[in-house]
């Protein structure tokens, strides 16, 4: 396959990127910059030169500004909201005036879609939540609409928190722990619903391949955890202690809203779509997942 793929140089974009050409695909990226080897493509200024992807045959869109490099300014939520769904809208409008058009476009969601859905179970069926990330990912989804109508098979890969050894979150944190340094935010009580890299790369194959699904896909392990067990596994893959927390009321003055809707809350999301279709995740439980990945 000819696949076209959007964030190539991100944390899954790289992982995403070598698993198709692995596999023997042609991997065709978006850049941005003048001297990248691709198709150009500019979101801020509106600019994508959609001519040159006809004949592809996938195209993965995991372009986004990372939500959780500052704190939600006015500005800094107009940065994120504009990059996933004016990003979205510009490649979709694209690809629906192609005269042969991709079969299928993976375009990257969140979790973020439930909101703060407490201890109620999320799967694809569940209802929009509130906030701002579920307001972006609302929008985010429905700027694909283009494609939709183009007859393109759309998927919107609700994706939870990804960890690898080597990048993301878990690669953040790591200094932390190894220290004994490490614990819980808040009274750890929140949901995360997680996603090893190598799996989530695994659900993006899925999805492309020809009899894949359409619509939202909840693209997360079906073992989510509280906070404070995955920082308990943590410390026990680490043998390092994690006796420490940080109160809301730190994590709110530092953080703002960001502290809501990123660390204190939390959806208990269910992958039902890919349950029901027998995939089969690498990496199911949490502590199981964390040793693996620091061992590599």
């Amino acid at each position: 396959m000819r696949v076209l793929v959007s964030g190539a140089s991100g944390f899954v974009g790289r992982a995403v990127c070598r698993r198709l050409v692995e596999r023997g695909d042609t991997v065709v990226r978006l850049v941005r910059d003048a001297e990248g080897e691709g198709i150009r493509w500019d979101p801020t200024a509106g600019r994508f030169d959609a001519a040159a992807a006809e004949g592809a045959d996938a195209v993965v869109h995991l372009a986004g500004e990372n939500v959780a490099s500052g704190r939600w300014t006015a500005q800094r939520r107009a940065v994120i909201r504009d990059s996933r769904v004016k990003g979205t809208a510009l490649l979709a409008e694209g690809l629906a005036r192609l005269s042969l058009p991709p079969r299928v476009l993976a375009c990257a969601s969140a979790i973020g879609f439930y909101g703060n859905g407490g201890d109620e179970e999320q799967t694809e069926r569940s209802s929009l939540g509130r906030g701002f990330l579920a307001e972006v990912c609302r929008d985010w989804e429905a700027a694909c609409a283009p494609a939709l109508s183009r007859g393109i098979r759309v998927v919107n890969l609700r994706i939870g928190l990804v960890l690898d050894g080597k990048g993301g979150t878990l690669a953040r944190v790591l200094p932390l722990f190894r220290l004994g340094l490490g614990g819980r935010l808040g009274d750890g009580r929140q949901w995360m619903s997680w996603i090893t890299r190598a799996d989530l790369v695994a659900v993006i194959e899925h999805v492309l391949a020809d009899d894949g699904p359409a619509g939202p896909v909840n693209a997360v392990a079906p073992g989510s955890v509280r906070n404070a067990e995955f920082t308990q596994a943590l410390a026990r893959v680490l043998g390092r202690p994690a006796f420490l927390h940080v109160p809301v009321l730190v994590l709110r003055a530092a953080l703002g809203e960001m502290a809501d809707e990123l660390l204190l809350g939390g959806a208990r999301v269910i992958p039902r779509v890919l349950a029901e279709r027998g995939f089969c995740f690498q990496q199911a439980e949490i502590e199981v997942a964390l040793r693996e990945l620091l061992e590599r």
